[in-house]
């Protein structure tokens, strides 16, 4: 059995974070139902249609679900909504502030009818403060969260290329999830979840805000450079740009014999700590793309390889899809959809003992009669 076989799931949510919290639960086992609106569902069904119609966010974000039209809005879709959660563990939703509570499923009133129920909320900023009211979207959160202050290049910021801010509040989100289900299993009781996506984002922050906290400055952009650590990060050869890491000193020292073949910086005070290394990064990094000039991208792995030095190619999205580590490992599987097959990587859980369930991708409403059927059998 997977492990949260048995487990019932309402969501009604949209967009991102709310469905990357689920689908983890529905992967993992649970009988995910997916609560959508009237007419064009969840937001995201309508992002794009790269596969044959069906939106890659939405066959990312969705498949292992069933899918029900209700109007949460209209008395019946109401009634239906409290009949679902009488019968489930887990009600996650991502809606617009306040819209939950306004129809009659804040925690206040859940808790009351249904004491085992863990009541999951995600929105943009949280439930309290001065900016519990306003609208987050991804780049919004990264831009409040300062993640674009520290990302791009030095002449211009740039936001991260997928939806972190939407991902880290679904991950907490599902692992909030599994924690309070082992507290219920204890207690008898239900939980109240909270989570907020800048509070989420905010949280990876800590390491450039601890450095303005203990030195009085945070790090600045540095493009395909590491902010806080020298050297790391993609470096002029010959005929292009390797990627690489040197974390410790040990590994300096490595680095500067075996990569370089210069030894004598490792007695140069300016590059004796990483601290010194980054006060003084120009001239380190000029003294490093000068000693790569001459030398080809494949000279300079094989160097890096030799010396125990981490590295990688900076790849385009084609070369992922292709990627040899991938292949070896058997990641890539199939899913269905209404509009057919499509790939999917196997999600990372990696539990020895089952593989996920990687379900079928609901079209809207497709399992409205079936689910509305199982409650009139519902004692």
């Amino acid at each position: 059995m997977l492990p949260l076989e048995g487990l019932r799931v309402v969501a009604l949510e949209q967009a991102v974070a709310g469905p990357f919290c689920s689908r983890q639960l529905a992967d993992l086992g649970a009988d995910v139902i997916k609560v959508e609106r009237p007419g064009e569902g969840d937001l995201a069904r309508g992002y794009d249609g790269a596969l044959d119609g069906v939106s890659a966010y939405f066959a990312w974000l969705n498949r292992g679900k069933r899918s029900v039209v209700l109007d949460v809005k209209s008395p019946d879709g109401a009634a239906t909504l409290e009949k679902l959660l009488a019968g489930a563990d887990v009600f996650v939703h991502n809606l617009l502030p306040g819209a939950v509570e306004r129809l009659g499923f804040g925690w206040e009133t859940v808790r009351e009818r249904f004491p085992r129920l863990i009541w999951v909320s995600i929105s943009g900023y949280g439930l309290s403060g001065p900016y519990a009211h306003k609208k987050a979207y991804d780049m919004l959160i990264q831009a409040e969260a300062g993640v674009i202050a520290l990302t791009g290049s030095v002449e211009e910021a740039a936001k991260v290329g997928i939806s972190v801010a939407d991902i880290a509040s679904g991950l907490y989100a599902h692992s909030s999830i599994l924690a309070a289900l082992l507290v219920r299993g204890r207690t008898g009781r239900g939980e109240r979840i909270e989570i907020s996506m800048f509070e989420a984002l905010t949280e990876w922050m800590m390491p450039p805000m601890y450095s303005l906290i203990g030195q009085g400055r945070a790090p600045g952009r540095a493009g395909l450079r590491h902010n806080m650590i020298v050297p790391y990060g993609a470096y002029r050869c010959a005929d292009g740009q390797v990627m690489f890491a040197v974390q410790n000193e040990r590994e300096w020292v490595n680095f500067c014999a075996d990569v370089l073949e210069r030894p004598d910086l490792t007695n140069d005070e300016r590059f004796a700590t990483n601290a010194q290394r980054l006060a003084h990064r120009a001239h380190l990094e000029d003294t490093i793309e000068v000693a790569f000039a001459c030398l080809s991208r494949d000279e300079v792995s094989a160097r890096l390889e030799r010396a125990g030095i981490a590295s990688a190619r900076v790849n385009s999205v084609q070369e992922v899809v292709d990627h040899p580590q991938l292949q070896e490992r058997q990641r890539w599987t199939q899913v269905q959809t209404p509009a057919g097959t499509i790939p999917a990587l196997l999600p990372p859980h990696n539990l020895g003992s089952e593989p996920p369930r990687m379900g079928r991708v609901p079209a809207l409403g497709e399992h409205t009669a079936e689910v509305l059927a199982e409650l009139e059998r519902a004692p």
